[in-house]
């Protein structure tokens, strides 16, 4: 179990007593995230690989960075490990370095229930005469359909772009199942894990996906991002760095102008936050262990806050109705009638809590739902430094706004 008290003193800007429900735009900074990019900053801010001691040092913590991040994704080496300023210009930085391999005629698989980083950027494939598929889930169920997947992969299924977890809907969907069909296929899978590296533990090799990406400053950190690839497929990409960075340069051939070394020795505090909440052990079973505790103090936030909400009549919840932890996270998105997502959030904000309103970049959801002309949706996404008394706060603050 967390131990709550001191996993919520590890975020400084929660002692101001502000209720924070907006984690899913941005979470809370750990303090030793911004201790350690503060450090770098004023002792090892130098470049890699020179011979002297301060540089032998950045080179050092720039390798333990990558090595503790790719423990953190499960994955098989450090250099499957790209990084670089944000998972949107990641994914365009992919697209960019896989574009050689497209014919016109290849096809694509995109979503209609992903964040637009994981749509469009690949749309500048269509230059390539690639053709795109679109997947969509049902608009009352609010679900994915695996056999609307299949029937969509085809012999020229090059590419199919999903979501881990859903930053409306709060799904978390089956991402190893997606990945056999895919394979199946003859295609290859990329993942954007946003909105589900908060929540659990990303694990490539088990999901088997080709591709994963996730933003540090929605899990803990600052605006930094990580990339996931196999490594024989990161060697097959074109180079976007200079052109003597040859083939076999991975994962540097990925991230032109270099990796933000200061922020990438900050994200690796992260990594250890989750293996001391795991038991300190230092290996994948903590990190595992952590999210395993995680997840199930989430679910109780998640189902006090939605058994409020349904037990109002005048509330949709735009999503799975019940917290189970193995498919849902607790991002809770829901339209109440006669009242408009902006007016709710307008009226919270004087109570010291922080929620919001609108598509949150996933507009091709908001817009195959049916509610963009209301203004989207009324959006609470909480993580494990919630607590269920703050919870019980917007409670109350919905009750006397709706009244």
């Amino acid at each position: 179990m967390l131990d709550l008290a001191a996993q919520r003193a590890r975020f400084p800007a929660l002692r101001d007593g502000f209720a924070y429900f907006d984690n899913a735009g941005g979470s809370l900074v750990l303090d030793t995230v911004a201790q350690r990019i503060a450090e770098y900053l004023t002792t090892t801010s130098v470049q890699t690989g020179a011979s002297y001691a301060h540089s032998r040092r950045a080179t050092e913590r720039l390798r333990e960075a990558r090595a503790r991040i790719a423990l953190m994704m499960n994955a098989r080496r450090p250099e499957e490990i790209v990084l670089g300023p944000s998972t949107t210009q990641m994914m365009r930085n992919l697209a960019s370095a896989m574009a050689h391999r497209f014919s016109p005629g290849d096809e694509v698989i995109l979503t209609l229930f992903d964040h637009e980083s994981n749509i469009g950027p690949w749309r500048v494939l269509a230059e390539r005469g690639v053709i795109f598929r679109w997947w969509a889930i049902d608009p009352d169920a609010f679900e994915i359909d695996l056999d609307a997947l299949r029937a969509l992969m085809g012999p020229r299924t090059r590419l199919v772009c999903v979501t881990h977890a859903s930053n409306i809907l709060g799904a978390i969907n089956p991402i190893a199942e997606i990945a056999g069909i895919v394979h199946a296929g003859g295609a290859q899978l990329c993942v954007d894990a946003v909105a589900y590296a908060p929540h659990r533990a990303i694990d490539v090799q088990a999901t088997q996906a080709d591709y994963c990406l996730f933003s540090f400053y929605k899990t803990y950190g600052p605006h930094f991002a990580a990339m996931y690839g196999r490594h024989e497929l990161l060697l097959e990409l074109d180079g976007l760095y200079h052109h003597f960075y040859g083939r076999d340069a991975v994962p540097a051939k990925l991230e032109p102008g270099n990796a933000n070394y200061e922020l990438a020795w900050g994200c690796a505090a992260i990594v250890d936050y989750l293996d001391e909440c795991g038991g300190g052990t230092g290996d994948r079973a903590a990190i595992e262990r952590a999210f395993s505790a995680i997840a199930a103090h989430e679910a109780a936030l998640g189902e006090r806050l939605l058994s409020y909400l349904r037990g109002r009549n005048d509330v949709t919840i735009i999503g799975q109705r019940t917290a189970p932890p193995e498919t849902r996270v607790p991002t809770i998105s829901f339209t109440i009638a006669e009242h408009a997502p902006d007016a709710i959030v307008a009226r919270i904000d004087g109570a010291g809590i922080g929620i919001r309103h609108g598509d949150f970049h996933s507009r091709r959801l908001i817009e195959h739902l049916g509610l963009a002309g209301r203004g989207g949706v009324v959006r609470v996404s909480m993580v494990h430094y919630n607590t269920l008394e703050e919870v019980d706060r917007l409670i109350v603050a919905l009750d006397g706004a709706l009244a």
